[in-house]
């Protein structure tokens, strides 16, 4: 019985400093990221980029399309046939895409509020990247 008594106190002691060390409001963020294992998987992957691209209108290698206040995105691309986007929905995004060598694809998708996220890419990569911020 006190084994159980010394325990509960523990874990109590830890949710507490938890609830200290973290403000009510806290934020967060989650992601999920998708790399291709095949090159069927790859060419399907740059379609659904290509398909995205047409409907929103961006053309050559790639944009930034945001929806909010206090956005910040930046594609740097070193090489040729890179093609990369990142599409911001909600407020206080950082995101950055970076593409160096040449065939490297990738969607960056932001949603929520205040989500921080940064891909490098090294000749003839290819990814998807979902986050979500609260």
């Amino acid at each position: 019985m006190a084994r159980n008594i010394k325990k509960t106190a523990i874990a109590a002691l830890i949710t507490a400093a938890i609830g200290f060390a973290a403000p009510a409001q806290a934020g967060g963020q989650f992601s999920i990221n998708f790399a291709p294992t095949t090159a069927d998987q790859a060419q399907a992957m740059n379609l659904g980029l290509g398909m995205y691209a047409l409907f929103q209108g961006i053309e050559g290698g790639g944009g930034i399309t945001q929806n909010g206040i206090n956005n910040m995105a930046g594609v740097l691309q070193n090489g040729g046939g890179n093609f990369g986007v990142i599409h911001q929905e909600g407020n206080d995004h950082s995101g950055t895409l970076e593409q160096n060598g040449g065939g490297n694809s990738y969607g960056l998708f932001q949603f929520g509020k205040g989500t921080n996220a940064h891909v490098n890419q090294h000749g003839g990569q290819t990814g998807l990247g979902f986050v979500f911020g609260w």
